[in-house]
């Protein structure tokens, strides 16, 4: 690619190529390298049992015969409906070997909100957690759908025979209460079927590999596309990209990624539980990251004791793990590198991370629909920038346009809507052509994606986010920005979580003003008045708080972003 801005600034990490040779293949023939050249090797932990790449290998084989044999073929959607168990990387990388497309779905939803992408995708099977809500809710999501093939998987599966046994007899194996008659059991896959994938042709660029759906925080989800090529690119420009400075750089085969985020999201599909396959690494399997008494204990425990070395997070869980009371007694020395996306990291919120784990901690960015990793901070504490989401990866161009249109390109250091081209940019939402279009415009010939996010970049080439599209807040026609009035409500001693939104004046609709939400750190009290006291000296007049309501939490979505239009909605509707 032709030399950029961020090249040359002086900041690019001396490591890192500009540009990869990125290969043309099916996502699941990393798996297959993997499990050839390490076969013996740990791919998953989970409650004291392990699985090897070569034992994941051949269940994916087992997986995909199967799917075969119920007539699934090249182009069919399989869902997964699933937490972070060791079930989800043979599901996934078996769904692909068989020539289907792996749908995947957010374990928290709700009977209709499954149905919607069961009947959005026209998936034809789904792979179910056995479990009192999740199986009777697979049941009742899958009527008025083309599903017709329902996988039950049990957690027992993945235990020792001893814990297995154990778990039955105390009752502490989840297990539906009943099940319908056509049912099929993972198990029984297992037991019966050979390791032989069918033999599928696979076109990289052209195949979708995965639809991945947004999180439909404003509107209505859509599944973005992404192909094969898509992800495997994604996975080798971050293997590129990783390179620490000793002595916590990453070893092939030796390090192990903490499997917070969940799977079926894009942060923690193709960074956490792809990303460590195309390295020969270890993933711990976390179903709940907020597990525990405290919240957050069972993950801090099991960093401890796997000793892991790469997380993946967002920053409302390392606001969990900096502020959580028993973070000093529990050993995090062993994590090497942290990474942080999904939403916007405070930089007082990494400092104070940084201060009590050790890891070092580095803000990237992504969107769904870039499979999902675009910008990074150059993985040195001596060059990255806190409060920038860093510069576009190997590959990767980034433009500002203006926000009106997003047809002009605008000049270094004006603020405008980030656009992205390269690898990892989806193929588009699938079956809206109109949405797809509305999103996508070309700049010197290549194809450029609209991300909804309100940034600049710098004169080195750093890219730093105001914040989404939607979310501006107008305040006598000046914009105010949420994650500005966030990341200062942040500094304050006493406050661990803080939320903005945008209200309408009561005596002219047409103009907003700002009101935060904040939850302090355990054990502090204070008044709204005094934080809007305090945020006089720091915020100028259109951006300060002239509201603030103290709340014990603030609703979020599975991977961590503040949902801000649902704050919104609350308030409006107390206004009737």
């Amino acid at each position: 690619m032709e030399e950029m801005l961020w090249h040359k600034g002086g900041k690019w990490p001396e490591k890192v190529k500009k540009s990869l040779e990125l290969p043309e293949e099916p996502l699941f023939a990393m798996l297959d390298r993997t499990a050839d050249k390490y076969g013996d090797k740990t791919y998953t932990m989970w409650a004291g049992s392990s699985q090897t790449y070569s034992q994941v290998r051949e269940s994916a084989d087992k997986i995909a015969n199967f799917l075969a044999s119920k007539g699934i073929m090249k182009g069919d959607k399989v869902a997964i409906f699933l937490p972070n168990l060791p079930h989800y990387p043979p599901v996934f990388f078996g769904i692909l070997k068989a020539g289907g497309i792996a749908v995947t779905c957010n374990p928290s939803y709700t009977t209709p909100e499954l149905n919607f992408q069961l009947k959005d995708s026209g998936a034809v099977a789904v792979f179910c957690f056995d479990h009192p809500k999740f199986t009777p809710m697979t049941y009742e999501a899958v009527k008025g759908t083309d599903v017709k093939t329902v996988v039950v998987c049990s957690s027992a599966e993945y235990l020792s025979k001893v814990k297995a046994v154990l778990g039955g007899l105390l009752g502490k194996i989840p297990k539906s209460p009943s099940y319908e008659e056509d049912t099929i059991f993972y198990k029984d896959i297992m037991a019966t079927y050979e390791p032989k994938a069918p033999e599928v042709s696979t076109n990289p660029k052209e195949d979708t590999a995965l639809i991945l759906y947004t999180g439909g925080t404003t509107g209505t989800p859509k599944g973005a596309e992404l192909t094969h090529y898509n992800l495997t690119s994604n996975v080798e420009q971050m293997h590129e990209w990783a390179q620490l400075e000793p002595p916590n750089n990453l070893v092939e085969g030796e390090e192990v990624y903490v499997g917070a985020l969940p799977w079926y999201h894009s942060y923690g599909l193709t960074l956490t539980m792809i990303t460590c396959v195309r390295q020969a690494n270890s993933v711990i399997c976390i179903p709940d990251p907020r597990a525990g008494k405290p919240p957050m204990t069972e993950l801090l425990e099991a960093i401890e004791k796997h000793k892991g070395t790469v997380l993946h997070c967002v920053p409302a869980l390392y606001a969990g793990i900096a502020n959580h009371s028993k973070v000093k007694e529990i050993d995090l020395s062993s994590l090497k590198v942290c990474a942080s996306g999904a939403a916007p990291l405070p930089p007082e919120l990494a400092k104070l991370f940084e201060s009590v784990a050790g890891g070092t901690l580095f803000e990237g960015y992504g969107l769904t629909e870039t499979s999902p990793l675009t910008h990074g901070n150059p993985p040195s504490r001596t060059t990255r920038k806190f409060g920038s989401i860093g510069m576009p990866i190997s590959n990767t161009y980034a433009t500002i346009v203006d926000i009106e249109t997003g047809s002009k390109e605008l000049a270094q250091g004006e603020v405008g809507e980030i656009a992205l081209s390269g690898p990892q940019v989806m193929k588009g939402y699938y079956n809206k052509p109109k949405e797809t279009a509305e999103v996508f415009r070309k700049f010197g010939g290549k194809r450029y994606f609209l991300t909804g996010d309100i940034g600049s970049m710098d004169e080195e080439g750093f890219f730093a986010i105001s914040d989404r599209k939607k979310d501006m807040i107008n305040v006598g026609g000046l914009k105010a920005y949420p994650r500005e009035v966030e990341d200062t409500l942040y500094e304050h001693p006493k406050i661990k979580m803080a939320g903005v939104i945008g209200l309408p004046r009561e005596d002219d609709p047409t103009n907003e003003y700002v009101k935060a939400y904040v939850v302090l750190k355990d054990g502090e009290t204070a008044t709204p008045e005094e934080i809007i006291e305090w945020a006089k000296e720091r915020l100028a007049g259109y951006k300060r708080p002239r509201e603030v309501a103290i709340v014990d939490s603030l609703p979020m979505t599975a991977v961590g972003k503040i949902l801000r239009r649902q704050l919104r909605a609350e308030e409006m509707k107390k206004r009737g």
